[in-house]
């Protein structure tokens, strides 16, 4: 942070240090172009050109990154940490033998039909595989030069009051929306490690704040067929996020655990926000890296996410899928949601319920059940996929791993509510995407 009485000047330099990549940024994940027929995001363009030149060996490509992610934590001991290392271990072995049989053709006839291990690894796995590494390079021009600390700082008025955390905790949102929950969860374990964040604030941050990232909301936009209004289902997404982030935290668990802290945030004199912002934003691109290294970073940052991922969402999405298609299990679970879902009108009201059901398990099972539905069904599972934010294959063995007290069954109970929160504004949302669709 700046000091509040130096000014750092904007030369030339470093105004396109600042501006150039930010805009970038914005211009690869915001703006919609024509390209081929297909109208579409710069970063989905990308990730399809980059498919098409691989032809055949993508497949090949998942599968090296599959076993990688199952040999990391054996390699570097990881396994070793704790007993969710050790059961998320064993699911990425399994997830290296889903890939074996989905290349191969061996295994269960009953995994090898369409809507089974096919559509997980064409779908799923090929197109995470290639969007988050990718979606990682250019995430840096979004999140290592200014654009990011100039956010934080215009939204401080807004945290306090809306979602009863530090101004500071803007950077975390940000950071997690735009780059990934494992960031936003790294970030947030830091800063309430050093006391500058309550107990409360650091569980309102990882279960309101650390959502998948804009990457992955792409992934369920092309699952879904919603590209074509990215720009309505992001933004709806993100307002649906934090409105439902702000009713959790005034509602048990959440509201009742501790707010001590033994660092108080300092406050933005009057009429000064614009020029702190401007001066942060100067700040975080003069100490930014080059772009050559801010990139490698971000993207060596990428593949371990990758590897860490998918095993694990092939291994927990087939079981999903298997449980879902097979059992009653998301059925009966479904059940909790059905009544709010059937208020609504919805044709699938039974099927989304099942879905909303089976988004504990992995974010992006609501996609794949829902990939056939109307379009007001498959936005709010969309939308659903994302604020709910909690599930069991990936950003809830994240959050167990930090020293943020929070119990599974904390973590189950807050997750229910968000999933009946996200249900009853997801669901009008669908509606009025229809409408904008004609």
């Amino acid at each position: 942070m700046p000091d509040n009485n130096y000014t750092l000047k904007a030369t030339p330099t470093l105004l396109f240090k600042l501006l150039v990549p930010s805009l970038l940024g914005i211009l690869v994940f915001f703006v919609p172009l024509p390209f081929d027929g297909k109208t579409t995001i710069l970063l989905d363009h990308m990730v399809s050109a980059v498919r098409s030149i691989l032809g055949g060996a993508v497949a090949y490509y998942a599968m090296a990154v599959i076993v990688a992610g199952a040999l990391y934590p054996v390699i570097t001991g990881r396994w070793r940490a704790n007993r969710t290392e050790r059961i998320f271990t064993v699911f990425k072995w399994m997830g290296v033998l889903c890939a074996v049989m989905a290349l191969t053709g061996a295994g269960p006839s009953a995994l090898h039909t369409p809507d089974m291990l096919p559509f997980l690894f064409d779908k799923l796995v090929i197109s995470v595989g290639l969007i988050v590494p990718i979606g990682a390079v250019f995430l840096a021009l979004l999140i290592n030069y200014g654009l990011l600390e100039g956010v934080g700082v215009l939204c401080q008025p807004l945290m306090r009051p809306l979602w009863r955390t530090p101004g500071r905790s803007a950077i975390d949102a940000v950071a997690s929306f735009v780059g990934s929950y494992s960031i936003g969860l790294l970030i947030t374990n830091r800063v309430y490690q050093s006391g500058q964040y309550s107990a409360r604030e650091a569980a309102i941050i990882a279960t309101g704040f650390s959502t998948v990232s804009a990457t992955f909301m792409i992934i369920v936009a092309k699952t879904l067929n919603l590209m074509s209004m990215w720009n309505l289902y992001f933004w709806l997404t993100l307002l649906i996020t934090f409105t439902v982030t702000a009713i959790t935290v005034r509602l048990p668990p959440i509201s009742r655990m501790n707010d001590e802290t033994t660092h108080q945030e300092a406050p933005v004199a009057n009429g000064q926000r614009l020029t702190r912002a401007w001066q942060e934003s100067l700040t975080a691109a003069e100490r930014a890296p080059g772009l050559l290294r801010s990139v490698a970073i971000n993207f060596k940052e990428g593949m371990l996410m990758t590897m860490s991922i998918l095993p694990s969402i092939l291994s927990v999405g087939l079981l999903g899928l298997l449980l879902a298609k097979y059992t009653p299990v998301f059925e009966w679970l479904g059940l909790i949601f059905y009544p709010l879902i059937a208020l609504f009108g919805i044709e699938e009201a039974s099927q989304l319920a099942q879905a909303t059901a089976s988004g504990l398990a992995e974010m992006f099972l609501p996609a794949l059940l829902m990939a056939d539905a109307t379009l007001p069904a498959r936005f709010a599972a969309g939308v659903i996929s994302v604020s709910s934010i909690l599930f069991f294959s990936a950003s809830i063995p994240c959050i167990l791993s930090t020293t943020i007290p929070l119990s599974v069954g904390r973590i189950v109970i807050i997750w229910l509510i968000r999933t009946m929160l996200s249900l009853a504004l997801a669901i009008p949302a669908g509606y009025f995407a229809a409408w904008v669709a004609g």
